[in-house]
């Protein structure tokens, strides 16, 4: 019930917003009123709802499973061992969290309707799986990277820095028409699936490991699921260019030898 309370109180400046615009603004009825209220009502319970679930099973699950992959006894195999520091230690750590950057991506809702849109526009040209998959093979990578720099202990700013060197280099040759989709990629990938889970995968790697501070090191793993994503689109835009390059290129060659 408090959950729901507090829903509520999130989700009025909203509706104050809108139905102040329409009725003070516009000065039109607000159409349909009785299905927006009962869908205002849908999104409110849906919204408390989520958050219950946040807390009973997302964030505990991701935070488990941190500990469970970076518990002494599983990484060496033996029993009441010291804290393990290595980074080399924890491939099934940066494994499972490539894996879970990538299920958590491809379920993303708000993946799935720019994808449904970018083919719609797009008059079909752009795949709507093969986006998805490209969004989510860059959440993956930057995820497992993300994993690794907090084991490792590096510097969050030179990945990020690295990061959007490569964006800016792929922009400039990449196709004009995927760059803004590339870049809208980054930020859906962030939303209410992924977030949760990566978060709470980060708090609990960072509290895990000896000498992490989940204050400093348990945050920065979403940064990695924004960026990444860009430059895995822009990537697979490139390849998908080259490739149709290539194959104009060897019809032409084959028309010529037919004349």
């Amino acid at each position: 019930m408090l959950t729901l309370l507090f829903t509520i109180r999130d989700v009025l400046p909203i509706l104050g917003l809108i139905v102040g615009f329409q009725l003070l603004v516009l000065r039109q009825p607000i159409p349909r009123l009785r299905r927006v209220v009962v869908g205002v009502a849908y999104v409110i319970i849906g919204l408390a709802l989520f958050l219950v679930g946040l807390d009973m099973a997302l964030f505990p699950l991701g935070q488990t499973m941190a500990a469970q992959l970076s518990d002494p006894e599983f990484l060496t195999g033996v029993k009441n061992s010291a804290p393990v520091s290595s980074w080399t230690s924890y491939g099934w750590m940066y494994c499972f969290a490539g894996m879970i950057g990538f299920a958590t991506t491809i379920a993303e809702p708000s993946l799935i309707a720019v994808a449904y849109k970018a083919h719609e526009v797009s008059a079909g040209t752009i795949d709507r799986l093969g986006l998805r998959l490209a969004v989510a093979a860059g959440v993956a990578v930057g995820i497992a990277l993300g994993a690794f720099r907090i084991v490792h202990g590096s510097p969050l700013y030179l990945y990020i820095l690295a990061g959007y060197v490569i964006v800016i280099v792929q922009t400039i040759f990449a196709p004009r028409q995927i760059i803004a989709l590339a870049y809208d990629s980054g930020g859906v990938t962030t939303s209410t699936v992924t977030v949760p889970i990566v978060a709470a995968l980060g708090l609990g790697l960072s509290e895990a490991v000896p000498g992490r501070d989940p204050a400093l090191d348990g945050f920065g793993l979403i940064a990695f699921a924004s960026l990444f994503p860009i430059i895995s689109v822009m990537g697979y835009a490139q390849h998908a260019a080259w490739k149709n390059r290539r194959r104009g290129k060897k019809r032409s060659k084959e028309e010529r030898h037919a004349v």
